[in-house]
């Protein structure tokens, strides 16, 4: 069995190279949304043309990270979905309510502390973890029905 994983969420920490690294031996594959904060923020305006009005200039960049978003969850067999300390990732909420209408198997990827407020986003999820070596032992159970040691 081989498993596609999409890494949505938080791009802050190293939580994506973590997994990525833990899970070097199992048959996944992994991809992700931009990580490259500016790159993200800035692609409709650096692709389409400057935008005056900062809504217009957020719109352009969206829709064009909706499109690598949108196929990197419908390819997916799994989308882990990272809520970090720092900041409010209302695009990671999305993600997960997205790849929930879709079916999919999410993990999210979360702090005790932030239970309250994602009860609904752990509520679709078929696993809850606390850090990235949780994620890892899901993956390889999953791929080899082996527990961690």
């Amino acid at each position: 069995m081989t498993l596609s994983v999409y890494l949505s969420g938080e791009i802050h920490t190293d939580w994506r190279e973590q997994i990525i690294d833990g899970a070097r031996n199992l048959s996944v594959s992994f991809d992700s949304p931009v990580t490259d904060h500016g790159a993200s923020d800035d692609c409709g305006v650096a692709i389409l043309g400057a935008e005056d009005n900062k809504f217009w200039h957020d719109h352009k960049g969206a829709k064009l990270n909706a499109i690598r978003t949108r196929k990197g969850i419908e390819e997916a067999d799994v989308v882990v979905v990272r809520f970090g300390d720092k900041y409010k990732q209302w695009n990671a909420a999305f993600d997960a309510g997205y790849a929930a209408a879709l079916g999919k198997s999410i993990i999210v990827l979360s702090q005790p502390e932030h239970q309250h407020a994602l009860k609904e986003v752990h509520a679709a999820a078929l696993a809850v973890a606390e850090d990235p070596k949780q994620v890892v032992n899901i993956l390889t159970y999953i791929l080899t029905g082996e527990l961690p040691a």
